[in-house]
């Protein structure tokens, strides 16, 4: 079973049950990152539906696990902060936190973000 870290915009999709991320997801075990969350949170506060978003959202990350960041995930972060730089191409950093965790933890990361592609060594899948 391939193990896969949700992006923002997967995550968002996948709360919209978006028929084509529902299919690409089929069969994988899907991981959040603690920066996706607060993403999500954020959001949820700038909606009209505040609570019916949070909820969504707690219901969704209650299912899966979420990983945090610690000293790997940080030295993770400064990896590819740096690789980024050298080729300059700099992405926002919640997206190198981001890519940071799926590298950690060996997982695929799903986004439509293809700025995800410049990062050296992460698998990522559109959907």
């Amino acid at each position: 079973m391939v193990e896969s870290l949700l992006d923002t915009n997967a995550a968002i999709a996948l709360l919209k049950r978006n028929p084509e991320i529902l299919k690409a997801l089929k069969g994988k075990r899907l991981h959040f990152s603690i920066i996706v969350l607060g993403e999500l949170y954020f959001g949820a506060f700038n909606s009209a539906r505040v609570e019916d978003n949070i909820r969504d959202a707690d219901i969704l990350m209650g299912r899966n696990p979420i990983h945090g960041c610690d000293e790997t995930t940080a030295r993770e972060f400064g990896q590819i902060k740096a690789q980024l730089r050298k080729i300059g191409r700099p992405i926002p950093d919640n997206d190198i936190w981001i890519a940071a965790c799926a590298m950690q933890h060996g997982l695929q990361l799903v986004t439509r973000d293809g700025h995800f592609q410049q990062v050296s060594g992460l698998e990522t899948m559109d959907w």
